[in-house]
Parts: C-alpha cells; sequence; structure tokens
C-alpha cells in the first residue's frame, strides 16, 4: 500500500510539528517554504530525514499531494493554494490535524483580544491539577505535543486563521473573548466573513460540549442569535446577572454550573483592568468545567503573573512606570490598554495600519494621553487623527530613540506606554521583537 503524500506550506513551528507529527504516523512526508526556513527547524527536519525546501514551491512536489497543512500565515488567495484547491486536495491546519491523534479534552481559546491571557490563565489553573498542555498560537506546536506528550488535556489558544481550515475539529470547550474588526485584509474587507471564521470553533459541537462567551459582547450575541449553535451556552458578563455562566456581583465573580456556585473575590486578581476580569472569568468557567477546586482556582488567579508583551509592567525609573503593550496588534487591545491607564500617560503608537478605526480611542486619548509618539514607517493616519488631541506628538522609525523621547517627555508620576495598536511588521521581526527591543531599550535608560 502507497504512504499518503502529506505535503506543509511554511517551516516554522507548526509547519515542522506537523512533519514530525505526520511521519510517526506513516504519511510521506514533504515540507515546502517560499521564504527561508530559520536554521533550528532546518536541523530538525535533516536529523529526522524529512524532504524539504526553503526560497521556492516547486509545484510538482506539492499538487501530487492527498492531503495539505497550510500555515495560517499564508492567505488562501495564494495562487499555489487556489490551485491546491481545484485539485480538490484537502487543506487542513495544524489545529485540525494533530486534534486527529489525540483523544486528549480539548480547550479552545479564541477571539480578536484576550486569547493568550485567557489561555495562560487557563492552564496556569488547570495544570495545578490536571495533565495539561498549552498549545496553538502560543509555545510548541499543538502537533509536536501530541506526538512527544500527548497530555490528557490541552489548552488551544486559536486564531482566525487556523479555524480557516478545520473541518472535524471540535473542541470540548469553546471560549469566544470578543469579536471586534481585525485582520480585515484576509476577509475581503466584510466584518462578517471575520465573525464566522471565529464562530467555526464551535461548528462540530454537540450539546456534550460548551460555549463559554462574552455576553457583553453585541457581536457574539447578534451572531448567536441569527446562528444558534448546538453547544450549551456558558455566557459571562460584568454588566447582567448570569444563572448559569459568570458574572460580576460587586466586587465578586459568580460562576454557576449546574447549581455548583463559585465566589470569587476581584480585589486579589493580579490582573488589572475590566478586561481582565473577563478574561479571568472566562479562564475561572473552563477551570469550574473541569473540575478544579475552588480553592485552587481562587489561588491560581491571585499568583498568575500575566503575559508578556501584554500590558507587562517593565520598570520604573524616576517614578516614571514604563509598560510593553506590544501585544495590542489592533485598536481594540488598546482601548484596553488605555482605559487602565491612571496616570497622564506618553503613548508609543504605530506600525503597519490593518484598516484602523481610531474614534474609539479619542476619548482616552482626550482624558489621559499627555504626548504621543509614532513609531512606523508611515504616520501620516495617526499624525490626522490625534496631532490637535495633544500638544506633543513626534515621529520617529526607531525604538531606541522612542523610548529616549518618552523619557524627557514623562514626569514623575506618568506612565509611558508601548500599545500599538497596528501590526509590527514595517520595522520589526514580530510583535515579540519590538516588545523586547523596548524592554532593551528602556533598561538602557
Amino acid at each position: 500500500m502507497t504512504k499518503q503524500r502529506l505535503v506543509i506550506l511554511g517551516g516554522g513551528e507548526s509547519g515542522v510539528g506537523t512533519a514530525l507529527l505526520g511521519k510517526s504516523k506513516g504519511y510521506d512526508v514533504f515540507v515546502s517554504d517560499n521564504q527561508k526556513i530559520k536554521e533550528k527547524y532546518k536541523q530538525v527536519l535533516i536529523h529526522n530525514e524529512i524532504e524539504w525546501e526553503d526560497g521556492k514551491h516547486s509545484e510538482a512536489k506539492i499538487l501530487n499531494a492527498d492531503i495539505v497543512m497550510k500555515s495560517p500565515g499564508i492567505p488562501d488567495k495564494v495562487s499555489l493554494v487556489q490551485q491546491i484547491y481545484s485539485n480538490e486536495i484537502e487543506v487542513v491546519s495544524e489545529i485540525e490535524f494533530a486534534s486527529l491523534f489525540t483523544k486528549a479534552t480539548i480547550v479552545g481559546i479564541t477571539g480578536s483580544n484576550g486569547k493568550t491571557t485567557t489561555a495562560t490563565l487557563a492552564h496556569h489553573i488547570l495544570k495545578q491539577e490536571l495533565n495539561v498542555g498549552l498549545a496553538g498560537n502560543i509555545g510548541d506546536s499543538f502537533a509536536k505535543q501530541v506526538l512527544e506528550e500527548d497530555y490528557e488535556n490541552y489548552v488551544l489558544e486559536i486564531s482566525s486563521f487556523q479555524l480557516d481550515n478545520i473541518t472535524s475539529f471540535k473542541p470540548n470547550i469553546a471560549v469566544i473573548t470578543n469579536v471586534t474588526p481585525d485582520h480585515l485584509d484576509r476577509y475581503d474587507y466584510k466584518f462578517e466573513n471575520y465573525i464566522a471564521s471565529k464562530f467555526r470553533i464551535a461548528m462540530n459541537q454537540t450539546q456534550e460540549d460548551f460555549l463559554i462567551y462574552d455576553a457583553d459582547d453585541e457581536v457574539i450575541v447578534n451572531h448567536l442569535k441569527h446562528n444558534p449553535v448546538q453547544s450549551t451556552l456558558l455566557p459571562f458578563s460584568l454588566e447582567k446577572i448570569i444563572e448559569n455562566g459568570a458574572y460580576l456581583d460587586n466586587d465578586n465573580i459568580k460562576i454557576t454550573i449546574d447549581n455548583n456556585q463559585i465566589i470569587m473575590p476581584t480585589t486579589n486578581l493580579t490582573l488589572e483592568g475590566k478586561h481582565n476580569i473577563k478574561n479571568a472569568m472566562a479562564a475561572s468557567t473552563v477551570a469550574h468545567l473541569l473540575k478544579i477546586r475552588k480553592q485552587t482556582i481562587r489561588e491560581s488567579l491571585e499568583n498568575f503573573q500575566g503575559v508578556e508583551h501584554r500590558l507587562e509592567q517593565v520598570l520604573k525609573i524616576n517614578k516614571v512606570q514604563y509598560i510593553n503593550d506590544s501585544k495590542a496588534t489592533n485598536v481594540n487591545a488598546t482601548y484596553y490598554a488605555l482605559e487602565s491607564m491612571d496616570a497622564p500617560t506618553v503613548w508609543i503608537v504605530g506600525g503597519e495600519d490593518k484598516g484602523n478605526n481610531y474614534e474609539e480611542l479619542f476619548p482616552f486619548v482626550n482624558e489621559k494621553v499627555k504626548a504621543i509618539i509614532c513609531l512606523g514607517i508611515d504616520n501620516d493616519k495617526l499624525m490626522k487623527n490625534f496631532s490637535s488631541m495633544v500638544d506633543v506628538i513626534i515621529e520617529t522609525q526607531f525604538m531606541s530613540e522612542a523610548v529616549k523621547i518618552a523619557y524627557k517627555v514623562a514626569d514623575a508620576g506618568d506612565n509611558v506606554l508601548l500599545s500599538p495598536a497596528c501590526a509590527s511588521f514595517d520595522l520589526f521581526e514580530n510583535y515579540e521583537d519590538r516588545g523586547r527591543q523596548f524592554k532593551n531599550a528602556v533598561r538602557n535608560l
């Protein structure tokens, strides 16, 4: 019997993880990347005798596939991908492929913002009592973990791009943190297409499965009203009383599932801001569903250290707090960051604009921001939107310079906040690179 041919487009973390898992399951594996494959990944492929190429895509070696795993970074519009579809070759995401080879309980977390914090926090709580892996958009690839560890449970942070290529993937517990316009360039600039993509997380769920979602998010509530899901629904809210799910009662989070209630004071949460109360609600609801002890949930919320590049307090210099929120790659994420500022703020913003509408930030900029530093190749839109709101607005294309300017402008008691509201690819490798450069520049002051 001939082996099934698995072609992998993209030789990054998810691609190489899938290659290793595919080889172990008896597939004939070929990895193809249009860019250079990083040396560390090349060595893994060579060591495991997996055929690969980089700097090109050889169509003859790709179009004879039985199944293609496409890296989430590659859009469907690419002509090679279109050819693959027209040849009726199945295209899957790493999440889909890896899920075929595990019997684990899966918690899938998606959303425009908050998914990394919610996934990391859920994992932090669950690992106190369960055998659990953290994967998806975060850490080691899901496929690699299924191959090497195969945990009994997984928390997966899942992007819309990863959900676009699932067919049978079904998380036992799905979480949608919120849905705001993002990545619209990948969805024909139609918000409804992006919303539908997020809801694919629940498309294979049954009544035995759970969908945890923000009941204050009108986009989610409207979508559910017109497109009901089979899942058992567990909403969470800061504004409404929720009988089955989670809500805020004064300063207490109350979570009820099948008449079993847990109450947790928010005063002891290490994470600040309203959005983080929601993230805590979602993660705690997951833990409560998986029968984690109430005491463990409370203690875990109190000692969780947060996520790198997400409202990360870097240093205090001359009574000025420097905050790294490089992970804020869209306007809504920056909205939460500015909302949580409790002191006059020097705001470092800018990068690759994804069709941003900055209007929702205007009240916070008027109220809290004393100076703006635009860090990007093209800052025209930022200058147009904000120059009339602040006395000081300066452009730069260097992180070190942005931090030095902030140092000069800030007074004792102020915050300096990097919260770009944009993608990082104009000046940096990714948001992590941007965040690390910010932290290094602050430490060099």
